[in-house]
């Protein structure tokens, strides 16, 4: 079976932006007959410093989320970082993300499970594989159809993350699929002056080295010049750039 793919910008930064971005992924699922989600984000709530984007919001974004589904015929997937967020949201969106700071947040993974959506959990940057279960077990009891767990990397020491591949399978063991976040795991939290910094350049090593833990899926923040990106700029691939990655993963 083909891998999950799951790609697309950090934010929704513009309408024109999702278009390009889109089309794209849409040519490039066809072509390999990938399972592709569309994500980007209607608000980043968590960015580093107050004065960073945020996105269009929730209404906004989820009716320029509608449009590419519309026009694009992909699926969608989305963050929430509130449970008030998941009812709207699954209107649109096909999976929820639940990102990694907020993975414990009981009342965050009930509401996503109780909208009969995929529910998408990245693991904290503080836990380990093995702990992941309890967040799994938590939606799986309010009602949840399917569960993914998506590895993003531990924090090593300030500023710096690092991906112990060990937790893929293990959570293999317990978890229908597990995806590597193959941009977010080269991040750099905070280490660019109020913004976050990251190393691009081991995005497609990431990915191989998943792929030989046995990862069922792969996440991938793209962009068309991601050097003047809103959000994640750093350690997002360049959108010429993908199809040469999914190469060598399928």
């Amino acid at each position: 079976m083909k891998p999950v793919i799951i790609a697309g910008p950090c934010v929704i930064e513009s309408a024109e932006l999702l278009d390009e971005v889109a089309s794209e992924l849409k040519r490039l699922s066809l072509l390999y007959g990938l399972r592709l989600y569309f994500k980007a984000s209607f608000d980043k709530a968590n960015r580093t410093s107050l004065r960073s984007f945020r996105g269009p919001g929730l209404r906004k974004g989820l009716q320029m989320l509608a449009d590419v589904k519309a026009k694009h015929q992909l699926p969608i997937l989305t963050d929430i970082h509130e449970s008030w967020q998941a009812e709207p949201a699954s209107e649109v969106a096909d999976c929820l993300q639940i990102p990694a700071f907020l993975c414990r947040q009981t009342d965050l993974l009930v509401a996503a499970s109780k909208t009969g959506k995929t529910v998408n959990i990245k693991k904290a940057q503080f836990l380990s594989g093995e702990d992941m279960r309890f967040p799994l077990e938590k939606c799986l009891d309010a009602g949840a159809r399917e569960v993914w767990l998506t590895e993003r990397g531990n924090t090593f020491g300030y500023n710096n993350l690092v991906v112990d591949f060990r937790n893929i399978a293990v959570m293999n063991g317990f978890a229908p699929l597990v995806i590597m976040d193959c941009t977010h795991s080269v991040q750099r939290p905070g280490a660019a002056g109020g913004s976050t910094g990251g190393n691009r350049e081991y995005v497609p090593s990431m990915a191989l080295a998943a792929k030989a833990f046995g990862a069922g899926g792969y996440f991938f923040e793209v962009h068309p010049d991601p050097d003047n990106a809103l959000s994640d700029g750093p350690n997002m691939l360049r959108l010429s750039d993908f199809e040469a990655v999914l190469k060598t993963l399928i």
